[in-house]
């Protein structure tokens, strides 16, 4: 739930859960509606704005009865992420796959959105995990 909060992925519900349980381990596939700000890159203004998003749409996920350990998640994974580490994935990603788009013409401006996008969004953690632990105390 703290990676899907972080990625502000819109479609892990019940009604479309986007989970795999395989050779007993649960998968997350299927991160289509990750990211969602760069099927339409409005303007950075936005993409910032959805950056520091609450991503109130946290309430409607399919493990958040399950959810009690999402403090720890947070205490394990973010300390894991930083800009450097954005910065080494983004560069990875083929020039091919950053198509223009208004305002963003070329890959470097892509991965500079995706960059600053990640950046504050890690920022936001608080925020977002703030979210979710009221969702989740509602629910229980």
């Amino acid at each position: 739930m703290w990676f899907d909060a972080f990625v502000t992925n819109v479609d892990r519900t019940p009604r479309n859960s986007n989970l795999l349980w395989w050779h007993a381990a649960l998968y997350l596939i299927d991160h289509g509606a990750a990211l969602y700000f760069h099927h339409n890159w409005q303007s950075m203004d936005q993409v910032e704005q959805m950056a520091r998003s609450r991503f109130p749409a946290i309430r409607d996920h399919v493990l958040l009865p399950w959810a009690s350990g999402i403090e720890e998640a947070d205490r394990r994974l973010r300390p894991r992420l930083d800009e450097a580490l954005f910065a080494r994935v983004i560069e990875q990603i083929p020039d091919g796959w950053l198509l223009p788009e208004p305002g963003l013409a070329t890959p470097a401006a892509k991965r500079a959105g995706y960059l600053e996008f990640l950046t504050r969004r890690l920022e936001a953690v608080p925020l977002f995990l703030e979210e979710a632990m009221r969702a989740r105390a509602q629910l229980v």
